[in-house]
């Protein structure tokens, strides 16, 4: 590519952005994010449309776009430009408020057909002037219905501000605005007010404090009365089970037999034998009851009762073991008796034996097996000859000879 093809291009791009520029210059605006546009034709006039943020039309020296606020405009009553209203009884009380509004969607172009757009001095609209001016007065009107105790009853104020947004909107409508709410941020009254405001405040918390301890003390009235039917209903059964266990204790520890004053063993249970047979059926009947067991479950033991039983059982132990004692007893005395008679004749049969020939020479034997002899042999003997040479002396003298 040479110098001159280059050249070419070059001219006609910048032909091509020098023709933009002048295009966006004498054709072409942009609206901005925020903002409403509204074109007006100096042939035709307003054009009743409301241009929405981007690129549009506008013909220089023919058309005009004009631009007004699409978002959320603030009347703010604040600091020292608080609104002062006179209250339903009297006194003067300063407002923080805070009213947004904005154009009715679809409405700007009215807004421009009624001069609105047109600047009134700081920069402002005159429909801001002319909606400031509105809701100070419909404020001041509507506001004024609330008491000065009502600013701190949440309800009623939420209740006065929500119709005197109705009556503020109907003001705006003619101004082709819309406002979403009214918030009511502080009440301010006079310091010597204020004080006796908050009396009264402390008054209502203690009137509702009041209030709540009634019904928690009639709410605790009904759990004492409660609380006492409960124990006396838990001490009525507690009597009842105690009566019931002291009876199944009774019919199981005594029974149902009456001996009277016969307490020996067994006497219960001779007397049931003896019963007649009504009397053992009743008797039959109320153990049955007692025990809460089928009646033909009952027996002798249900109605003699564990003492009777035990004393018969120890009666019978005592009994059957002192018998058993005499019986041993006799039998040792026997057994004793017949060793001593065996260890008798044993004795006189040994003694017999011991005192035969073989005897003694069994008696000789066994002493002579116990006899111990110096080691060495002396010959002191007046007959000359050692003892223990004589050997056969020896014998005769261990058998007795």
């Amino acid at each position: 590519m040479n110098s001159k093809t280059l050249a070419k291009i070059g001219k006609y791009t910048l032909l091509v952005v020098v023709l933009l520029v002048f295009v966006r210059g004498c054709f072409l605006t942009n609206v901005e994010a925020g903002k409403i546009g509204v074109r007006y034709n100096n042939a035709l006039g307003l054009l009743e449309e409301d241009l929405k943020p981007g690129w549009h039309l506008e013909i220089l020296g023919l058309q005009r776009i004009w631009r007004l606020p699409s978002n959320y405009l603030f009347l703010s009553y604040t600091g020292r430009n608080t609104l002062s209203i006179r209250t339903k009884d009297n006194n003067t009380v300063n407002l923080d408020v805070s009213v947004p509004y904005h154009i009715i969607p679809g409405k700007a172009y009215a807004v421009m057909d009624a001069g609105n757009h047109l600047d009134a001095g700081s920069g402002a609209y005159r429909f801001e002037r002319f909606a400031n001016d509105t809701t100070i007065s419909v404020l001041r009107e509507y506001l004024a219905q609330l008491r000065s105790q009502d600013f701190y009853n949440t309800d009623r104020r939420l209740e006065v501000a929500k119709r005197t947004l109705k009556k503020l909107n109907r003001k705006l409508k003619p101004l082709n605005l819309q406002a979403s709410m009214i918030l009511i941020r502080a009440a301010y009254f006079r310091p010597a007010y204020e004080r006796q405001l908050s009396q009264i405040q402390l008054n209502e918390q203690q009137k509702l404090l009041d209030g709540a301890k009634r019904k928690v003390a009639k709410h605790q009235q009904k759990l004492d009365n409660y609380n006492q039917q409960t124990n006396a209903q838990v001490s009525a059964r507690q009597q009842d089970w105690t009566r019931r266990i002291a009876n199944l204790d009774r019919a199981y520890q005594v029974g149902y037999v009456e001996t009277g004053e016969d307490r020996a063993p067994g006497a219960a249970r001779r007397m049931l034998k003896s019963l007649a047979k009504d009397k053992r059926e009743e008797m039959d009947k109320t153990a049955s009851t007692t025990f809460s067991m089928p009646l033909d479950k009952v027996n002798d033991a249900h109605l003699l009762g564990i003492k009777n039983i035990q004393a018969e059982t120890t009666e019978y132990r005592e009994r059957v073991k002192a018998a058993a004692e005499g019986v041993s007893a006799r039998l040792a005395a026997e057994g004793n008796a017949r060793v001593a008679k065996v260890k008798g004749n044993y004795e006189t049969k040994l003694n017999a034996l011991l005192n035969s020939a073989g005897g003694r020479a069994y008696v000789a034997y066994k002493a002579a097996n116990n006899i111990r002899f110096a080691d060495t042999l002396v010959f002191q003997s007046s007959e000359g000859i050692p003892s223990i040479l004589r050997l056969r002396d020896f014998a005769r003298r261990f058998m007795g000879r």
